[in-house]
């Protein structure tokens, strides 16, 4: 991949050196890895991150391991493993479950990642999945740690909370939508499309406004019998946070984890201190939290959404899809032969 936008025309295929895992890494022979919104940014060009062109994407990759670094147990070669792409520099125990200010290095972003035949990643960021679907487990990952943390471990979501879903048919969107089911919230999501709000009324979402522009506050407080939403979790950013801020009930909890329409958004300060509101942010997530959300997955508790699978040749069509926004979750590559 090249710089620039729109990122479609310039992804390509390329040879690179297979990479070698250094101490405490092991490789990774890549089965499937899952785009996300991340490889758009990353495309373009993040400010702050220094790495040379072309760039190898991807912090949702699940393979075999065939090569392990120094101090790693050769027990690990031949093991099937999904990968947190999330590598938290910070080694400071949260044995509350609180984050404690993390600082993450990302596979994908910082450094290469997993739209590549292999992959190298450090052992103490894998879990063995045995027979796990790798497609499956590939669309799963870093958007249902990333929603979990928003759930659980920053709004503390309850049995019978409402929550605000905006822009259904995203990853986080979907990822959010399976675990309140999971968790016995009620929901209501939006979407600019009446088919997206259709499906995701198949897979439980409670009440789907229509997203027509403007401020939709009053048909969630309507929903709601007036009262509003415990919780919102929002990666969407300026195009719809004030209707996300005017949507919330007294003591409720707006959590962010991006912003694809952009960073600068209006807010309601009034509306924050006399409501007695939280504005939280959420990135990512660690060990801990992604052993817990993978383990609901390989029990079944938890399934990702696959929107297409599609072979190495046609990534660029499904970077243009996610830049479009055309697609009902996880766009994931095959890398088998």
């Amino acid at each position: 991949m090249t710089g620039g936008a729109p990122v479609a025309p310039n992804v390509e295929l390329i040879d690179l050196p297979t990479p070698s895992p250094g101490p405490g890494e092991v490789r990774v022979r890549t089965e499937a890895s899952g785009l996300n919104h991340l490889d758009v940014w990353v495309g373009m060009g993040i400010p702050g991150v220094d790495r040379p062109w072309p760039r190898v994407t991807g912090s949702d990759g699940v393979g075999i391991v065939d090569a392990v670094g120094d101090g790693v147990d050769d027990v690990w070669v031949g093991r099937r493993v999904i990968m947190n792409a999330a590598h938290d520099l910070n080694s400071e125990d949260r044995s509350d479950g609180r984050p404690a200010g993390e600082q993450f290095h990302l596979v994908g972003e910082q450094s290469p990642g997993a739209m590549a035949e292999a992959f190298v990643v450090r052992v103490t960021n894998v879990m063995d999945i045995g027979e796990a679907d790798p497609i499956e487990a590939a669309a799963f990952g870093l958007t249902h740690l990333t929603a979990w943390r928003m759930l659980t471990t920053r709004a503390g979501a309850r049995a019978g909370d409402w929550v605000l879903i905006p822009g259904i048919g995203g990853g986080v969107a979907l990822a959010a939508l399976g675990i309140c089911r999971y968790l016995g919230c009620r929901t209501i999501v939006t979407s600019r499309s009446a088919e997206k709000l259709q499906r995701a009324s198949e897979l439980g979402a409670s009440v789907g406004i229509l997203d027509e522009g403007k401020d939709w506050n009053r048909a969630v407080r309507a929903a709601t019998d007036g009262a509003g939403v415990d919780i919102c979790i929002d990666s969407i950013g300026k195009a719809v946070h004030l209707s996300c801020i005017k949507s919330l009930g007294r003591g409720g909890r707006f959590v962010t984890c991006g912003c694809t329409s952009g960073p600068g958004a209006e807010t309601d300060l009034a509306r924050i201190f006399w409501n007695q509101l939280s504005i939280l942010g959420s990135t990512m997530g660690d060990m801990r939290e992604f052993q817990e959300v993978v383990s609901l997955f390989l029990k079944g508790s938890l399934q990702p959404v696959v929107d297409r699978v599609v072979t190495p040749s046609e990534v660029p069509e499904a970077y243009a899809a996610l830049e479009a926004g055309t697609q009902f979750g996880k766009l994931v590559v095959d890398w088998r032969p």
